[in-house]
């Protein structure tokens, strides 16, 4: 299994990270992307990937909700770091209308102009689309090119929303939250082709049942594809199979590079 998202070097885990890493890895986890935060974390985020040079992916990018008044100095640091050597994916980055609706047109600038270093880079975006999914797929539309591809993390949308982004090349990020019983998200996936799914867990928020309301963590990925094999009535293999495929369409070029 591919882990496309996950916040391990938050300082949730700086007791037990080690041990948090190797449970994940016993799991059955082969490699681990990070999305990046804002430039409070880049370094323990970095660290980390350092630690596990072949297995951990580190991305970068200004999450929306680190989109404030100095976003201007933080997206210089995210482009400071982009020229200065290469990451997996420019992420995470994207819209957030369920925290702060007042930023959203500074938001719009900060993802618009990381996508298109993405672009220029020839890498994927990771998305954070919280409450935004329609505005967040009406921009990619102005933004659409050959090189414009990634994933939608943390997909909560109906089926409807979820064949557009797919129709936009993009894949869905499917965690925790498919587990839940009254999200919704389990019809939606049985909607969708497990072709165009990939893992993550967001750890260490929005655990998978049995753990929800704890903290998250890498190792329970397995929940996550145990529930989607159940909602599409397919194998735990074939899940696994085709979302690993899948992380690594989205990310190819990296993982061919090391």
């Amino acid at each position: 299994m591919i882990e496309t998202h996950t916040h391990l070097y938050a300082k949730q885990f700086d007791d037990d990270r080690d041990a948090t890493m190797q449970r994940a890895f016993d799991a059955g986890v082969e490699e681990i992307y990070l999305p990046a935060i804002d430039s409070e974390t880049h370094a323990a985020m970095l660290d980390l990937e350092a630690a596990y040079p072949d297995r951990v992916h580190a991305m970068m990018g200004l999450h929306p909700c680190s989109v404030k008044e100095n976003y201007e100095e933080e997206l210089a640091i995210v482009k400071e770091y982009l020229d200065a050597r290469p990451f997996c994916a420019v992420g995470e980055i994207g819209i957030d209308l369920y925290w702060d609706k007042s930023t959203f047109a500074i938001q719009k600038d900060a993802f618009r102009r990381q996508t298109e270093w993405a672009k220029d880079l020839d890498i994927p975006i990771v998305i954070h689309s919280r409450e935004s999914i329609d505005e967040v797929t009406e921009m990619l539309d102005d933004l659409k090119s050959d090189k414009l591809r990634g994933i939608f993390h943390c997909f909560t949308g109906n089926a409807e929303q979820g064949r557009r982004i797919i129709d936009l090349g993009f894949y869905l990020g499917i965690g925790g939250v498919v587990t839940f019983k009254n999200a919704g998200l389990d019809k939606t996936v049985a909607e969708l082709p497990l072709s165009s799914l990939v893992l993550e867990t967001d750890a260490p928020y929005l655990s998978p049942v049995p753990y929800r309301g704890k903290r998250n963590e890498t190792s329970y990925l397995r929940l996550i594809a145990e529930k989607i094999a159940a909602v599409q009535g397919v194998s735990f293999a074939e899940v696994e199979q085709v979302t690993t495929e899948n992380a690594k369409k989205v990310f190819g070029a990296h993982n061919q590079n090391g």
